[in-house]
């Protein structure tokens, strides 16, 4: 017989545990590939029991995302706390993880997932989303020992999520572009990055 009552105490770890399984699987198996009914039957509840926490799955999509930023600030310092690894090679390591997210438990939003996601955000999430996530990344080119300033978290993100998105894109959201040249163009891609902010640290040091 199911239960009908739970503790405040277990409400709040079954909501944590559903945002942890809704990243695990957006990080195997992509967003639009996740269901609700996976996330559900993973954290063993119902269908009804779900949509007391979360009125929609983009509601899961957000609180997951944002369970994820403090991991991915937290890999990028472990990279910089490695000896072996150079400057470029821990930027350019980092990227790299972020761009083959799905071989490295990491979500990354496609053009469709985003489009969709942004559709469904009210004004005020659409707002704490992008607090958030420049606030991630801002702590990213802190912890690459790079001054932040908006101008440059912007140009940041923008970088970063254009070499993602390129690479999850091809061939299905962009047809046009080579599928078999996908992994090169990364490549040019985030050396491209990395020796933007090569000389973003650089102008850093002369000040």
């Amino acid at each position: 017989m199911p239960r009908v009552a739970y503790s405040e105490a277990e409400r709040k770890q079954i909501r944590q545990d559903l945002i942890q399984a809704g990243l695990d699987l957006m990080a195997e198996k992509g967003i639009q590939h996740t269901t609700v009914e996976q996330v559900y039957k993973k954290v063993g509840i119902s269908r009804s029991f779900f949509y007391s926490f979360f009125p929609a799955k983009e509601d899961l999509v957000v609180e997951a995302l944002y369970l994820q930023q403090p991991k991915i600030l937290a890999f990028a310092k472990k990279l910089m706390a490695d000896p072996a690894l150079e400057w470029k090679d821990v930027v350019g390591k980092f990227l790299q993880t972020c761009c083959y997210g799905e071989k490295n438990g990491i979500a990354v939003l496609t053009i469709a997932e985003q489009q969709i996601l942004f559709r469904r955000l009210s004004p005020e999430s659409y707002d704490l989303f992008r607090q958030k996530q420049r606030a991630l990344f801002g702590n990213l080119l802190e912890c690459f020992g790079i001054v932040s300033s908006p101008q440059r978290i912007d140009l940041f993100t923008n970088l970063s999520l254009t070499v993602m998105v390129i690479r999850r894109a091809i061939p299905q959201s962009l047809p046009l572009f080579v599928p078999e040249a996908v992994d090169e163009t990364v490549a040019v891609q985030i050396q491209a990055v990395v020796d933007c902010l090569e000389r973003m640290k650089a102008a850093d040091s002369l000040t």
